[in-house]
């Protein structure tokens, strides 16, 4: 007898299942090292957002009754230069226990629908580069691979950004307030002090 398969919007009572799912696939894909894990707080209040966001959808799968998949869907421009908006698919998951019984292929199914009634011509599937098998699973549903998504605390950029450049980054600054002490002396009247309290002001100021 086949499993039956259930897809549907999150509701509040999913939030324990949703953090297990989630605890699940962080550990797979490598998210645990950068998110910290969602709360039953957290959870409840995206759940609640997303009930009334035309653009976005927080979707799960039941297995036999039990929770066991999820999937987030979100409809964006499939470029800033382009019209056509494309369905996005996100942090698919279904649990280990349920796979093989058409869980996944439920809730792709789900966003494909959607996206056609959304007039999205375009589906893209965001998967992590480490999962082989959900990586073939997609592929085998027409999903090429079309960029390489990475992701990093905003702090971390901005540190490695900082030790990469800080030589160029220091020259130019020193550079740009000799420039700006030169035009003040220049401006200044015969016989008038310089004022060495503080640094003359950049001549962009106010504008």
């Amino acid at each position: 007898m086949a499993a039956a398969i259930e897809v549907r919007d999150a509701r509040p009572d999913d939030v324990a299942g949703l953090i297990t799912l989630w605890g699940e696939m962080s550990i797979g894909a490598g998210h645990q090292r950068v998110l910290a894990a969602p709360t039953p707080e957290s959870v409840r209040a995206s759940i609640d957002r997303l009930g009334g966001d035309p653009a976005g959808r927080l979707v799960v799968g039941e297995l036999d009754g039990h929770l066991s998949g999820m999937v987030y869907l979100r409809r964006t421009p499939i470029s800033p230069l382009h019209a056509e908006d494309t369905m996005t698919v996100e942090y698919l998951h279904v649990t280990d226990r349920a796979r093989r019984h058409g869980l996944g292929k439920a809730l792709v199914a789900e966003a494909a629908a959607w996206a056609e009634h959304e007039n999205c011509p375009y589906l893209g599937v965001v998967a992590p580069a480490v999962a082989r098998e959900a990586n073939r699973f997609l592929a085998r549903l027409g999903l090429s691979q079309a960029a390489v998504l990475r992701f990093a605390a905003t702090h971390t950029v901005r540190r490695r950004l900082a030790a990469e450049h800080a030589p160029n980054l220091l020259a130019m600054l020193s550079s740009r307030r000799s420039v700006i002490a030169r035009r003040a002396q220049l401006g200044r009247h015969p016989g008038e002090s310089a004022d060495l309290s503080s640094p003359a002001e950049p001549e962009s100021a106010g504008r």
